[in-house]
């Protein structure tokens, strides 16, 4: 059998323990895949006192990354501590010590990716993150590799699995966002702030991610056009399943005649889809290629055991060779990427869901209709629930269904909307996905 791969991590929590406990008790197992022993050498730590899988001897404990810089029996650097600042650093000087690196962090890479695969074809070293996206879901494999031969149409992925728990306990058990969201930390499926989780920003990492593999697009996370569920209410739960929808986050891209389109929002599925029977933590990827079709990707998207697969999956890749020429192949965020033209997101088209709170009394909605006429959106369904007849000056639910148009047209509609008197509160919309 060949030389060992000698490994080592950085970081040891729930991830880092997931890999550990792979490498140590399945080495044979993943030296037949691997063609050779995958040695684990070292774990950098922060605090040596501070309870590790049981199978993690203390004596591979450090809190030196010098001592793994240095060491000229490892090979391959597992960064899995997470965060921006730090784990850039210690990616570069890994990288700049003439070691590969294995990721899972996604804000890194959507962040300064163009930075860090730079560094690593300088210095002849491969970067895998396999781990980054969609945890236990081989989804860059499947882009890089099997749907190579394909130009990808376009990408619709759940891929946040806090978000879509929440959304699940919503329609499901009838919960308030609050009380589903304090389940999801109860459960440990949310932190305990969840804010780049329920505002969009994770799934906007991710989608960063995935555009740069599908379309070449090096674009800062926060150039993509993003609402989080942070807003979505319980009745917009309901009015949905009455229409036949459920809601989902959904990360989008999309390639038209007019350009790329990526956003991440709120968006009502008919509950028929696939992407609409994705339930709790779980995380799935729908992919259509010119050549293949629709593909669907489907699995839990976080998790100790399901991240750590990943992960070791491209410690598995390196040790055989694979990463480095899919790596060096790919050149992935090079300075000549990116020329893909974008689509404004005001030039988008689609169908909304429109839900406002209305003075029940005659010519509301006749007013209501005049304002999306002037804007050129068509109504297709309106749905207006009795008041009690013995309550005066009621307020109720009005929610439209819109026919397809523009995202600028309709927003300007909204903010019109807004200014009627017979509002009580501001317009709530969201996208629909048919």
């Amino acid at each position: 059998m060949s030389e060992p791969l000698g490994i080592a991590l950085v970081g040891c929590g729930t991830v880092g323990g997931g890999v550990a406990r792979l490498l140590l008790e399945h080495p044979e197992r993943l030296a037949a895949r691997a063609g050779r022993p995958l040695v684990l050498r070292r774990v950098v730590v922060r605090d040596l006192g501070k309870e590790r899988v049981s199978c993690l001897p203390r004596s591979l404990l450090t809190t030196s990354l010098d001592e793994v810089l240095t060491d000229p029996t490892i090979h391959v650097v597992a960064e899995l501590v997470g965060g921006v600042d730090w784990a850039r650093r210690a990616v570069l000087a890994i990288l700049r010590a003439g070691k590969d690196v294995v990721t899972a962090n996604k804000a890194l890479l959507a962040t300064h990716g163009s930075e860090v695969f730079e560094v690593a074809r300088r210095h002849g070293r491969a970067v895998a993150f396999e781990a980054s996206v969609a945890g236990g879901i081989p989804i860059i494999a499947a882009l890089t590799q099997g749907l190579a031969a394909n130009q990808i149409l376009m990408l619709q992925g759940i891929l946040n699995g806090t978000c879509n728990f929440i959304l699940t306990n919503m329609t499901e058990g009838g919960l308030s966002y609050a009380d589903a969201l304090r389940e999801a930390q109860e459960r440990g499926y949310a932190e305990a702030d969840p804010t780049l989780d329920v505002n969009g920003t994770d799934a906007a990492h991710k989608l960063a991610i995935l555009s740069q593999i599908a379309y070449g697009v090096a674009l800062p996370p926060e150039k993509i056009s993003r609402r989080g569920i942070d807003a979505v209410e319980a009745a917009d739960i309901r009015f949905a399943r009455e229409l036949g929808y459920v809601i989902k986050l959904l990360a989008e891209a999309f390639q038209g005649s007019d350009g790329l389109a990526l956003h991440v929002s709120p968006v009502l599925l008919r509950q028929t889809t696939p992407l609409a029977q994705v339930r709790g933590a779980y995380n799935a990827i729908h992919v259509v290629g010119d050549a293949v079709g629709d593909t669907f990707y489907y699995g839990l998207g976080a998790g100790r055991m399901p991240t750590a697969s990943a992960v070791t999956a491209d410690l598995i890749d390196l040790a055989v060779g694979r990463a480095q020429r899919t790596f060096q192949t790919l050149r992935l965020w090079t300075a000549d990427g990116g020329r893909v033209k974008l689509m404004s997101p005001e030039a988008v088209r689609t169908r909304f869901y429109l839900r406002l709170l209305v003075e029940d009394r005659p010519g509301v909605l006749s007013e209501v209709a005049r304002v999306l006429a002037d804007h050129q959106i068509s109504i297709a369904s309106v749905i207006q629930h009795e008041a009690p007849d013995e309550v005066e000056g009621m307020r109720v639910q009005l929610v439209i269904m819109t026919h397809t148009a523009p995202t600028g047209a309709f927003r300007s509609a909204t903010e019109d909307l807004d200014r009627l008197s017979c509002l009580a509160g501001p317009c709530v919309y969201y996208p629909v996905g048919d």
